[in-house]
């Protein structure tokens, strides 16, 4: 290695295997190995010096070779809270190899004494402090911490992602980014902890020159703006829509995009028709719960201001599908809460729908509060399945409020309802009829459109092949959309791949829920039975 020079292997660490979002079925039938590109490794990689070697190794969609540890000079990871095995399982191998690694990203910044076997730390937005390392590595440093105040970095500074690194066919889609921190404060949130709640912006030049780079690069097709909430700056967004839409209309229309916004999106009709012009097709929504008491206690209250089923049904007449979470195990959950979260999902029509277990992330309000009242961790007789998975399976990481049988009692009675066949194919068809789609392009990119072909006539053969009550749903879904809506049709058949994934892992969830609720009831009896034991010694 000279001094100006170093090889660096960028390993994206495994996201956890029983994640909701690893969509592997729907991945098969695309082509595709993973759903997302590693974003934030690539944004790593442009920071650092352009003498320095870079390879990408993503470990949710390839293999490592030992020859890439015997290529590098140092090793940098990191990710999120579904990869932190991963991402340990990744020090580890650099550990026994003797290869200095380098870990960052959210998980880390979070919760770095998880990382200590590492020989650095970088903690916080990396546009802030890499130049930091770098210097220090050039210097003979060969351990250390680097850590910048969260929500300050000048994102109009940040440079245009090494999409070069990536295979773009491992992927169904890659991200960009406009905007980091939300302006709401939610309790559950560990979003405006990392990032704040003053939602900074690239500029419009920043975004079209990623979008460049990647049309020059030959991508095609969808692309996500992984923003946590794109309408976090309204202002700042309405002034970019104009300029993506000229530049998509520019290009003939190669990309379609996706985002995350709050439901507040729906009161400004402009604005969503404004991102439709734009291409965008899909949002995901947070709802959490229809419960006005238990939206307030989360500090959620922008939910409480509208119907959400009207609200969710305007976005659909502004031709966006919606994708949402529900979140259960809140404090102010007076009795059952299934009924009335499966009649929201129903009203709303929302086929997609994320329903995960309250998870007191670390650094948040809610961990705050939960640790100040010594509530924080799992309490003797809870399923050790729970620390596996996400959400779906790994929340309830406190002593509830409610007893926890009832609560997961609820999530697996809302989990059996809303991914019934008949009912997610039911929702599917509602959509496809609401749909407005008379002003979309849908005629795809000539280089998309083999691709396309062979993905429909995987997702056709896969749901005739499907088990009664499943192909019965999916051809009655198609029928209807053509008889009413056709060119909703291409939307729908989106919908209708994600439950390649959604049917099974939902009877994957409910089994394991089942397991954790079995476990409670046979420890239930054994406390008894030590309580009477010790109340006769006493006596």
């Amino acid at each position: 290695m000279s001094a100006d020079g170093c090889r660096v292997l960028m390993i994206y660490p495994r996201f956890n295997p029983l994640s909701f979002w690893n969509y592997k079925a729907t991945c098969e039938l695309a082509g595709a190995r993973h759903p997302a590109a590693p974003l934030g490794l690539i944004t790593v990689a442009a920071l650092l010096p352009a003498t320095w070697e870079i390879r990408l190794v993503d470990l949710n969609a390839e293999e490592l070779d030992e020859r890439d540890f015997a290529w590098a000079d140092l090793v940098m990871t990191g990710g999120m809270l579904p990869q932190q095995d991963g991402t340990l399982a990744v020090i580890a191998q650099c550990r026994s190899r003797g290869k200095p690694v380098v870990v960052g990203g959210p998980d880390a910044t979070s919760t770095p004494d998880i990382y200590k076997a590492a020989d650095f730390l970088v903690l916080g937005e990396a546009e802030e402090i890499l130049g930091a390392f770098v210097e220090a590595w050039a210097a003979g440093t060969r351990s250390g911490s680097f850590r910048s105040e969260m929500g300050k970095t000048d994102v109009t500074r940040s440079p245009t992602p090494r999409f070069d690194l990536l295979k773009f066919d491992h992927y169904l889609h890659i991200g960009v980014q406009f905007s980091r921190g939300c302006p709401f404060n939610c309790e559950f949130c560990d979003i405006i902890e990392l990032y704040g709640r003053v939602p900074r912006t690239k500029t419009n030049a920043q975004i079209l020159t990623e979008l460049d780079t990647l049309y020059a690069l030959g991508y095609r097709g969808h692309v996500d703006f992984v923003d946590d909430n794109l309408i976090g700056n309204k202002k700042a967004l309405k002034q970019f829509l104009p300029a993506l839409t000229g530049w998509i209309n520019e290009k003939n229309f190669p990309f379609e995009f996706s985002t995350e916004a709050s439901i507040n999106l729906a009161d400004d009709t402009a604005l969503m028709q404004a991102m439709s012009e734009a291409n965008f097709f899909t949002i995901f929504v947070g709802i959490e719960s229809p419960d006005t008491d238990t939206l307030v206690s989360m500090q959620k209250k922008q939910n409480t201001r509208r119907s959400l089923q009207e609200s969710v049904h305007k976005i659909y007449r502004a031709g966006l599908f919606v994708n949402a979470g529900f979140i259960l195990g809140f404090d102010s959950e007076k009795g059952s809460v299934a009924d009335g979260m499966i009649d929201c999902i129903e009203a709303t029509a929302i086929p997609v729908c994320m329903v995960g277990l309250l998870y007191a992330l670390p650094n948040t309000q809610l961990t705050r509060r939960l640790d100040r009242e010594g509530r924080l961790g799992l309490p003797d007789d809870a399923h050790q399945a729970q620390g596996l998975g996400d959400q779906c399976t790994a929340g309830l990481n406190f002593a509830t409020n409610r007893p926890r049988r009832d609560i997961l009692s609820d999530y697996k009675a809302v989990l059996e309802a809303v991914y019934a066949p008949a009912a997610f194919f039911g929702r599917v068809r509602r959509v496809g009829r609401m749909l407005d789609c008379s002003n979309r392009r849908l005629e795809l990119p000539k280089s998309m459109e083999w691709q396309e072909l062979k993905s429909s006539w995987r997702l056709l053969w896969r749901m005739t092949m499907a088990e009664g009550e499943v192909r019965r749903e999916f051809w009655r879904t198609v029928i209807d959309c053509l008889t009413n809506n056709r060119r909703a049709l291409p939307y729908v058949m989106m919908m209708v791949a994600l439950y390649l994934h959604l049917g099974p892992f939902s009877r994957h969830v409910v089994a394991q829920v089942q397991g954790q609720i079995d476990s409670l009831a046979d420890a239930q009896p054994a406390a008894h039975s030590a309580a009477r034991s010790i109340q006769s010694a006493v006596a």
